[in-house]
């Protein structure tokens, strides 16, 4: 049996050891009165490490380096501050490694922290809000400490867990923090619309995070029979369900589930996921594996970037020098959906950058996340160019045309690419 804990007793001296890594889930997963503990006792403890997934909470701070190496594969959320302080080291993985890694002992966890929904009457906690790469770390933590609140949302999924599968408990009630994104923007909504263009009715979509995905799932309320199979579900995924717009009924695979890692948006994702037997939660080995994704018929893969070059060659991790992204899912997701029959691979992304600065370049001013070799569809707000088939000089003439107007010659001119009429077949803005 678990050793019940109070907030006032945790001593994480007594759990964690010297030179242990330490994780637990992302966003709303993350066990709060647990993880802000661990970090008020840090010098208690020793020299440890922190595996962090993308973050909504500033729980672990750049002056917290003193005694802990911050490692992550993203730099998005709250991150992002670790990362400009230089306290953020990235494992540049794409994530369907992450089970390997953690199983294999590669990347062994010691610790993890969880937040569990309590049992149900067959004894049965629930991963609630995250299952995915939790998973394969249940499998070789030494150390299991759960929060259970009262108020976490009971989900269905691979892998529950009972009395003898953890170590320390600490009751709580606490109602989730709202993690929803910000509302969308003129050129949100235009990409929005040309993204929504090249889904059709019956397909399974995939999306990553942010106002983007929100508003392209937004602009399919006139769909039917479309399917979810995703890293990460939103709030805008339980209007669709609500709706009947998402039933996943012409899923080739899991049919009738909307199949998802975590969800990361507010309280209507949380409550509609509540006990519902039409979303199932997957650990990363199924959400991701390039084989599953394959086996689904008109798989629709929407993911962002960072830049994108004149050849196809998409930057998803760095931006002025800065950790922002990640090599994440998106290679995964856009591999699987050029081998999925009628798959559709998506790069959504607005032309230039906050400042006015393009983000359709001529060179990547950073690594390379997905190489041109895996190029799909790549959409802007001025338009929709499919790279797929096309020579190098054709995909010039083509991602020129969804270039900002503004920065189109300068890109020509340090392309080299000669003089041609660049309305290709791509779909300007009007």
């Amino acid at each position: 049996m678990p050793l019940l804990l109070e907030a006032d007793s945790v001593d994480f001296a007594s759990i964690v050891r010297p030179g242990d890594t330490i994780a637990w889930g992302q966003s709303n997963a993350e066990p709060l009165p647990l993880t802000r503990k661990l970090l008020e006792q840090r010098h208690s403890i020793g020299a440890f490490r922190i595996f962090l997934g993308a973050s909504s909470f500033d729980t672990c701070r750049p002056e917290h380096a003193d005694c802990i190496d911050f490692v992550s594969y993203c730099g998005t959320g709250a991150n992002r501050a670790l990362a400009k302080a230089g306290a953020l080291d990235i494992l540049p993985c794409h994530y369907s490694q992450f089970p390997q890694m953690m199983e294999s002992g590669r990347f062994p966890i010691d610790v993890l922290l969880l937040q569990l929904a309590p049992p149900d009457s067959l004894g049965r906690y629930s991963l609630s809000v995250a299952h995915e790469y939790l998973i394969p770390a249940l499998k070789h933590a030494r150390v299991v400490v759960a929060e259970v609140n009262e108020q976490a949302p009971w989900t269905y999924g691979e892998r529950y867990l009972r009395d003898d599968e953890i170590d320390f408990i600490l009751p709580t009630s606490r109602a989730l923090p709202e993690s929803s994104p910000s509302a969308a923007s003129a050129t949100d909504l235009a990409i929005a619309q040309y993204t929504a263009s090249l889904i059709e009715d019956g397909a399974t979509i995939q999306l990553g995070l942010g106002a983007i995905p929100e508003a392209i799932l937004a602009c399919l309320t006139d769909r039917r029979d479309l399917g979810i199979h995703s890293g990460t579900i939103g709030d805008k995924v339980a209007d669709l369900m609500e709706s009947g717009v998402i039933n996943n009924a012409r899923k080739s695979i899991d049919t009738g589930k909307t199949i998802a890692g975590v969800m990361m948006g507010g309280r209507r994702i949380h409550e509609f996921a509540h006990r519902n037997e039409a979303i199932e939660f997957r650990s990363t080995r199924y959400t991701h594996d390039p084989h599953v994704l394959a086996s689904i018929d008109r798989f629709v893969a929407i993911n962002s970037a960072v830049e994108v070059d004149l050849s196809g060659q998409i930057n998803a991790e760095i931006a002025g020098g800065v950790y922002v992204g990640a090599v994440g899912g998106a290679l995964d997701f856009l591999r699987g959906a050029r081998r999925s029959r009628g798959g559709v691979p998506v790069i959504a992304l607005p032309s230039t950058a906050g400042k006015g600065a393009t983000r359709i370049v001529a060179s990547l001013t950073g690594p390379v996340s997905t190489p041109r070799s895996d190029a799909g569809i790549v959409v802007t707000e001025y338009g929709v160019a499919d790279l797929r088939g096309l020579t190098l000089r054709q995909r010039r003439e083509r991602i020129l045309v969804i270039a900002h107007p503004d920065h189109r010659g300068a890109l020509d001119q340090m392309a080299g690419a000669p003089p041609s009429n660049r309305s290709g077949s791509a779909t300007l803005v009007a």
